[in-house]
């Protein structure tokens, strides 16, 4: 099975990684990546069909042995979103556990599920957690939405786990400045700016971000708050104030009156007191920041607070930065849906390392070559329950790329005859059900 010449001229800007047999070897797994039903090796293996026509350890040594670089393919695959970005970069950063089973797979241990926590009960499950860094674009053909592709991946492993495989332990904002790092090193002209929840927002990543780097994040109500520091007088004694006066924190900035903003985040319009201040934050004092303390009007959000490092950015700026955020969780949930992000069965570092993060470059892939063919030869399903449906799901795209892929193949079989358009509606017609 082939898939779309416009697909394969994509990927093929990932060639410059790897050797070309390695190349070759990574075309027949994407291939069949997009059609299998379950994405282990041997199960893409079979979906490539006359594709993989070498011996099938090829296939198992291109993530367990082969030399190519995870970091080199997700700096590759940045170079092609390149065409669809502004001057600022927005960057998303999370992470994500994928659920596994077995004690021998590498790096895995116990990490918060939060699926299955709540707010009162934390739950914590078996398996990889992955630290990942996206480019959040907005694309031509679906203007005021975000999509996250990611580019970069980083495996944390709990202090347990670390020490079992004699490997440095490093927490996940450690891990999530190493990747800020290598691509703020790639592209030293651009200016990125990165979008987190609070995990990533304490002092081991604001005070050590890149120099073209910027950062948007959570803040606890109760943070204590900062002005600048005095200037220092002329013959003052002692050592020089480090921070100015103590400012209101966030809960605080809420007391008074307040002014009402509406914003359209989320696909919805959010209604809410807003109340703003430069300030600094005590494990920062050296960096002025845009604080942003908001209140729902309508729903059960509540108080919030918020800051980033442009420190003249407006308010409904950075509410609208942070909320940007949300695309990682689509994406996140659409990788392990529909391409498998926690199926692979690799259980070598090697392997492990590589194996799950190639679903999440996959889903790059997939959303750009929509972005750039798929989109015209998309068909809104005839679907008389969606009746507000009107922009493609990342199952729609899979969907498309799948269904023109088999009408390639139908197509240079050159059938004739009466019953030929009917048997090529067929086969679409299974494609999109088993989809």
């Amino acid at each position: 099975m082939d898939l779309v010449p416009a697909f394969g001229v994509l990927v093929q800007g990932l060639s410059a990684t790897m050797t070309a047999p390695t190349f070759a070897n990574l075309t027949v797994v994407l291939t069949g990546w997009v059609f299998a039903g379950r994405r282990t090796v041997t199960r893409m293996i079979m979906a490539a069909g006359p594709l993989a026509c070498k011996h099938f350890s090829s296939y198992h040594r291109l993530f367990s042995s082969a030399r190519w670089s995870l970091d080199a393919m997700g700096l590759a695959t940045f170079n092609l979103i390149q065409p669809f970005l502004g001057d600022v970069v927005m960057l998303g950063l999370d992470d994500t556990l994928a659920r596994k089973r077995g004690l021998k797979m590498f790096g895995t241990g116990m990490h918060y599920d939060p699926i299955l926590s709540s707010r009162g009960k934390a739950i914590t499950n078996w398996g990889h957690s992955w630290v990942l860094l996206g480019v959040l674009v907005e694309l031509p053909f679906r203007r005021g939405h975000y999509y996250c592709l990611p580019i970069l991946f980083r495996l944390y492993l709990n202090q347990k786990s670390a020490a079992k495989h004699r490997r440095l332990y490093r927490t996940r904002p450690e891990l999530a400045l190493e990747m800020l790092e290598a691509l703020c090193r790639h592209w030293k002209t651009q200016h990125f700016h990165v979008v987190a929840d609070s995990a990533y927002g304490g002092q081991s990543l604001l005070c050590y971000l890149p120099t073209n780097c910027d950062l948007t994040s959570r803040l606890v109500k109760d943070a204590r708050l900062y002005a600048a520091p005095p200037e220092r007088k002329s013959g003052t004694n002692g050592r020089p104030r480090v921070r100015g006066v103590r400012l209101a924190t966030p809960e605080e900035m809420l007391t008074p009156r307040c002014r009402r903003v509406t914003l359209k985040i989320y696909g919805r319009d959010h209604t809410a007191r807003v109340a703003d201040q430069e300030a600094r934050m005590y494990a920062a004092p050296k960096r002025s920041l845009r604080i942003v303390a908001t209140e729902a009007l309508r729903g059960g959000r509540g108080k919030e607070a918020f800051y980033s490092t442009c420190a003249d950015a407006s308010a409904e700026q950075v509410l609208t930065w942070y909320s940007m955020r949300w695309s990682v969780e689509v994406m996140n949930h659409d990788s392990k849906q529909h391409l498998g992000f926690e199926e692979p069965q690799g259980w070598t570092r090697r392997s492990v390392e590589r194996t799950a993060p190639m679903a999440m470059l996959l889903y790059s892939l997939v959303v750009l070559w929509f972005a750039q063919h798929g989109h015209r030869h998309w068909r809104q399903p005839d679907c008389p329950w969606y009746l507000s449906k009107s922009a493609p799901s990342f199952a729609d795209m899979l969907i498309t790329l799948r269904r023109l892929s088999i009408r390639q193949q139908v197509s240079a079989l050159a059938l004739a005859g009466q019953g030929s358009r009917k048997i090529k509606q067929l086969l679409e017609n299974a494609v999109n059900m088993a989809a």
